[in-house]
């Protein structure tokens, strides 16, 4: 891979792995400026890799790609197209490497939150209007599936993780546990449980993953955990 694109935050982080390469990087908004450099550098024949957190696929530029190509009328060859192009300068090769996401890196620092059914939201309402977020919102809480709140919080966005514990309060106990994950796997991590009447105090950000448990799901030690339901079905009684 000749050329790496990327958030400076991001390039930063993997900057000791591709000091060979060139790099072009953009802050935080210039997602599609990124996109349309790669998929330019890519076009001239030269190896391009788009570099986001967690998984491509998920909130991130994964997506982006696809549609920038689509509304460039570009050919996309992937590892598993049989389709030939009919111009190969309008074509380019597209892989999506999965990654780690972060409801995942989370989930596994929390203990198991995510064992049964469960709806992430993304609380960012820079490109989804807020009114179709708190839809989301109520469909999920008056659902019951544990719900896995991104970008809960930035510094012009305050209020909507208020907004959002409001909501769910209307369908959950106060007490359900809430697993708050900042900057999972980082240097800056930070994990902890609270109750969901607190939520409005704790310390989010855009690097915070916010787990709100279900109806069913558990704060056992300092861990947190949804049954999948075994209990209903196999005895637990360790004396038999």
């Amino acid at each position: 891979m000749n050329t790496v694109v990327g958030y400076t935050t991001y390039i930063e982080l993997i900057r000791p792995l591709i000091r060979d390469k060139n790099i072009i990087s953009t802050t935080m908004t210039k997602e599609v400026e990124r996109v349309q450099k790669a998929i330019d550098t890519s076009l001239k024949g030269k190896p391009c890799a788009i570099v986001s957190s967690g998984d491509p696929g998920i909130y991130a530029m994964a997506g982006l790609a696809f549609e920038i190509c689509k509304k460039k009328n570009l050919f996309i060859k992937t590892p598993f197209s049989s389709i030939e192009p009919e111009n190969e300068k309008k074509s380019l090769h597209i892989e999506v490497v999965p990654g780690i996401p972060a409801l995942c890196a989370g989930a596994s620092l929390l203990g198991a939150p995510l064992t049964h059914d469960f709806a992430t939201i993304s609380l960012s309402d820079l490109l989804t209007s807020w009114e179709t977020i708190e839809r989301r919102i109520e469909a999920a809480a008056g659902a019951d599936f544990v719900i896995v709140l991104y970008n809960p919080k930035s510094k012009r966005r305050i209020d909507q993780i208020i907004k959002a514990q409001k909501i769910i309060l209307k369908y959950r106990d106060k007490m359900t546990p809430v697993g708050i994950v900042t900057g999972a796997m980082r240097k800056n991590q930070d994990v902890k449980i609270i109750p969901l009447k607190d939520l409005h105090t704790a310390a989010v950000n855009m690097q915070t993953t916010v787990f709100i448990g279900s109806s069913a799901s558990i704060k056992y030690l300092d861990y947190m955990f949804t049954p999948r339901g075994y209990d209903k079905k196999y005895n637990f009684d360790e004396s038999k």
